[in-house]
């Protein structure tokens, strides 16, 4: 059977059909397009090679990242362990330092004559003392535990030493003149 006009049911039947066939062919269109964009996407993400697809490429990132963590989890216990040499090798370090100068003799000599205290983080370490006078200068070493001497009483210029030292506004530029 023939449509002899448009206007007849048979006519508005093959004119809806035509207007859903070209619908379809525009959706076809459009999907067509939309596919291409992701396959170009897919293409820029997975690289030219191979006819991997995302599933395999994200498995392959996931491993990746493992191997990742696991390396730097080895890179990690391997400083700690260099730290804890280091640390342990600073234990005896010099921590805290104070220079004291006076004048021994009260001869206006320019004080001359002066105290150092070298301690690590325990307290414990050397107060070395000079004293210069016109014609002679003498050494002498304290050895330090905790704070105190083990050798003796500290003169006040030792004392004076290992107190700044150990104060917590003392830095290592610091010279001190004992309080009189």
């Amino acid at each position: 059977m023939i449509a002899s006009s448009l206007t007849d049911t048979t006519g508005i039947i093959a004119l809806a059909a035509a207007a859903l066939a070209a619908l379809a062919l525009a959706a076809s269109a459009a999907a067509f397009v939309s596919l291409r964009r992701v396959r170009r996407a897919q293409r820029a993400v997975l690289g030219g090679g191979g006819e991997r697809d995302l599933v395999a490429h994200a498995s392959a990132i996931g491993e990746g990242f493992e191997a990742l963590r696991e390396y730097v989890g080895e890179v990690a216990e391997r400083l700690d362990g260099r730290l804890a040499g280091v640390e342990s090798a600073l234990e005896g370090a010099i921590a805290h330092r104070a220079l004291v100068r006076y004048d021994a003799y009260n001869e206006f000599s320019g004080r001359q004559s002066m105290s150092i205290a070298l301690l690590d983080n325990t307290c414990s370490g050397i107060v070395l003392t000079c004293i210069h006078h016109r014609d002679q200068a003498r050494v002498y070493a304290k050895q330090v535990r905790g704070g105190q001497s083990e050798e003796g009483e500290l003169s006040p210029e030792e004392a004076e030493a290992i107190r700044v030292a150990l104060s917590p506004e003392s830095s290592p530029s610091d010279a001190h003149q004992p309080a009189a």
